[in-house]
């Protein structure tokens, strides 16, 4: 075996030669830690920094006390079906990342909406590839205005969360190509993305960390990208294979499979000196995406941070049901009512989570609306929490000191922390053999409450002067995050109308993955059928109900796919009775994935409000109150059941991606409601539809007049009319015209969004072509035929 040299010099471009240590120049191809790379001052490298999206930025530790800019999740952007929104989406992340000191986002999220069953559903943006395309391009380009990395993830065919980290994906080479890459494609050639986040599955036998086809002869060869590749975090388990493959970075560090084995793997020739100095290139240019920056964010939506958010949520708020009901106008009794009606779910779980900044509910936001001639009447409903709900702030207004202890009990470190919810995945002092954590709490109400610790690991919990509870609590092994979005919980049961003493120790386990001390509270709460019966009152005696059902932080989550689609808790029950009790009924569903509606036909009304973010509650008050349109159309349809939907669960290991392009609005189980749809508060009428080409695009004109009685908003949605097979997104436009008025849009067909794949590779169908412009998939109004120019 040869010696290992001291150095080694390549050329790592025209202008630029890395010449630095070996083990110095592989060491930095792994992270410093978690979230930040390790810096090369030899060759200029410094470190940067890294966190999760994708809608919001984080930072790099998951237990930050400091609240972020929390955007609408993804899907919901991409229901507001239009580029240059998502590209100021994109800007606001940019500009959150930067003022946070991030250089690299984890965002964002290009995987399909495959299921309605996946955990990470609501990351996503459509079902549908070409939405998926150009939603997914606007906020690169945003992202990367801003002069921070962007990061289209997870290549690919990443769409469960079950056997997440080793299920091997089967996918024939056509749906591949046609479905699954094409967000990614479009990223790279129309969105210049710098980082692809290679996925923990395989695909077709072949880990994707370790997958030549995908990172080496697509990825680079075909598409032409000069970014870098990185892990999903530990997905990276071989030193060669992934070397050779193409990764560029592997995350987290310090540990990870390359260090001294990637060096003897070069030193041995199996991997070439010049792939780590490519590699290292590769890092380079993202290092200088600051320089290159065309903005350091988006101005006017800092200089008016509330109303830009409110207009991304508003704009991707579906109407799916109206029987003139909405706009509401100043109704003297309302009845608000639901599970969600006083706190809204405004983000999913998992590592997209973000603290947001407090901003008032729909109550406050509906009496501040209407003022003092309007009674409002909250009732919660029915409950549908599975542990207990987090304490509030405003329930340790002194917030919670944390002190860490030595095995003697010296005070090692005190702190102070605002939240409930404590994750020390930071530094903690050397020599810690426990935490303890005591807050005053407010159980203002009289009756029982109940307090719980979740966690993994042994606790104790004592109130005020009382015996301390010894308990151990198990870790969760589903998933690396199982122990954050699924811990397990104590729960004890505390006498309230008073302040109480909580302490609660943790014995420090340096071993253990996670560390966490989650707090919940839950105050003294009647039966389902008393909160029902009370609901049915209140929606009785007012002029009109509102009805908020939906899902939690609980129910949709990464690292655990769902197990139903139907509404967690008595919440259809609670539906049918509260629409019986008063017609004038409007349901909210505040969901950020498909739920069953199996009494769709009941409610006036009924618009989706996804998560919305933290001006949600401003968005759906506007949008009930006719202030704002819920201008959004469904990117993803709304089954009818469960019955057909692909599976996310793997069969010896392998996820059989069978059922090809037949998923979502495109199977062949009708939807309830189907891709592309949704009303509004006006009335359209398209009129015309004239198609030509330039320079190898299609563009559809479409004119359409309002016919109704107000200003508004719709959708043009162009697709390919197959025969044999149901329609086929080719693009889209969002069109704005007053009461009364005609507009004209122009519909851009990107040229490969016609494209179809067969055995010699990528082929545009010969002879004319039939389009339909429609109102969603399954409502054509208008069609034409083009003839494609010869190439």
């Amino acid at each position: 075996m040869p010696e290992t040299p001291a150095t080694v010099t390549a050329t790592a471009s025209p202008r630029t030669t890395i010449q630095a240590d070996l083990h110095d120049r592989v060491a930095s191809l792994t992270g410093q830690d978690g979230w930040r790379t390790r810096a090369l001052p030899a060759i200029g490298l410094r470190s940067l920094s890294l966190s999760d999206g994708p809608a919001g930025v984080r930072g790099g530790a998951f237990g930050i006390e400091s609240e972020g800019v929390l955007l609408p999740n993804p899907t919901s952007v991409a229901a507001g079906w239009d580029e240059r929104a998502a590209e100021r989406a994109g800007r606001l992340l940019g500009a959150e990342a930067r003022r946070a000191g991030v250089d690299w986002l984890l965002a964002p999220v290009l995987n399909l909406q495959r299921t309605p069953f996946g955990g990470r559903h609501f990351e996503c943006l459509s079902e549908d590839p070409q939405l998926t395309a150009r939603i997914g391009v606007g906020l690169v380009r945003g992202i990367q205005s801003a002069g921070v990395v962007a990061t289209a993830k997870h290549f690919v065919a990443n769409e469960s969360e079950t056997e997440r980290l080793s299920y091997d994906a089967l996918i024939d080479e056509k749906t591949l190509r046609e479905i699954y890459l094409v967000p990614f494609e479009a990223a790279v050639r129309r969105g210049d993305v710098d980082a692809v986040m290679a996925a923990y599955n395989s695909l077709n036998g072949v880990t994707a960390t370790e997958n030549d086809e995908l990172l080496h002869r697509i990825l680079r060869e075909e598409w032409g990208f000069r970014g870098a590749v990185v892990s999903d975090w530990g997905a990276a388990r071989a030193a060669a294979a992934t070397a050779l493959a193409g990764l560029d970075l592997s995350m987290p560090g310090p540990d990870g499979p390359w260090g001294p084995a990637l060096v003897d793997a070069v030193v041995r020739g199996e991997v070439p000196a010049e792939a780590i100095d490519e590699k290292l290139a590769a890092l380079s240019r993202l290092a200088g995406r600051r320089d290159r920056a065309t903005t350091s964010g988006d101005p006017d939506a800092a200089a008016d941070l509330d109303e830009t958010l409110g207009d991304l949520a508003a704009s991707g708020m579906v109407l799916l049901e109206n029987d003139g009901t909405l706009p509401l106008d100043a109704p003297a009794r309302i009845a608000l009512i639901g599970p969600l009606a006083e706190r809204l779910t405004l983000q999913g779980g998992g590592s997209a989570k973000v603290r947001p900044m407090p901003r008032p509910g729909l109550e406050e936001r509906l009496r501040h609306a209407l003022g003092d001639g309007t009674t409002i009447t909250v009732e919660p409903g029915v409950a549908i929490h599975r542990n207990l709900p987090p304490l509030a702030d405003e329930r340790i207004p002194a917030g919670i000191t944390l002190r860490f202890e030595d095995t003697a009990g010296t005070t090692l470190l005190t702190e102070h922390r605002r939240h409930a919810d404590l994750v020390l995945d930071e530094a903690v002092p050397a020599g810690t053999a426990r935490v303890v954590v005591s807050a005053t709490v407010r159980l203002t109400e009289a009756g029982m409450h109940g307090l719980s610790v979740r966690g993994n690991g042994t606790y104790s919990v004592r109130v005020d002067d009382g015996i301390p509870q010894t308990f151990a609590l198990a870790v969760p092994d589903r998933d690396p995050l199982s122990p954050l979005v699924e811990p397990y919980e104590r729960r004890i049961d505390v006498a309230g109308d008073r302040e109480v003493r909580l302490t609660v120790v943790h014995e420090w386990d340096a071993e253990a993955d996670w560390h966490l001390i989650d707090l919940g509270h839950l105050p003294p709460t009647p039966e389902d059928d008393v909160l029902i019966a009370r609901a049915v009152a209140s929606a009785r005696d007012a002029d009109v109900a509102i009805l908020v059902v939906g899902t939690t932080a609980e129910h949709e989550t990464e690292g655990v796919d769902r197990e139903s689609l139907a509404l967690p808790g008595r919440q259809d029950e609670l539906v049918r009775a509260v629409c019986a009790a008063n017609p004038r009924t409007v349901v909210v569903v505040n969901a950020g994935s498909p739920v069953l509606l199996p009494w769709a036909e009941l409610p006036a009304a009924m618009l989706w409000a996804w998560f919305p973010g933290q001006e949600g509650a401003r968005a759906l008050a506007d949008c009930l109150l006719g202030r704002r349109e819920p201008g959004g159309r469904l990117p993803v349809a709304i089954p009818a059941g469960e019955s057909g939907l692909p599976s996310v669960t793997p069969v010896d290991g392998v996820l059989d991606y069978g059922e090809r392009d037949r998923f979502g609005s495109r199977a062949e189980v009708a939807p309830r409601y189907p891709l592309g749809y949704g009303l509004g508060y006006t009335h359209w009428e398209y009129e015309t539809a004239e198609a030509t080409t330039r320079d190898g695009e299609v563009i559809v004109t479409v004119g359409v007049r309002n016919t109704g009685t107000r200003p508004g908003r719709d959708i043009v949605q162009v697709y390919l009319d197959e025969v044999g097979a149901p329609p086929r997104l080719l693009g889209f436009a969002p069109v704005t015209a007053d009461a009364g008025a005609t507009a004209f849009v122009d519909v851009r067909i990107w040229p490969e969004a016609l494209r179809r794949w067969t055995a010699s590779g990528w082929r545009v169908p010969e002879g004319p072509l039939r389009m339909t412009v429609n109102r969603s998939l399954a409502i054509p109004v208008l069609s034409l035929d083009i003839a494609l120019p010869r190439t």
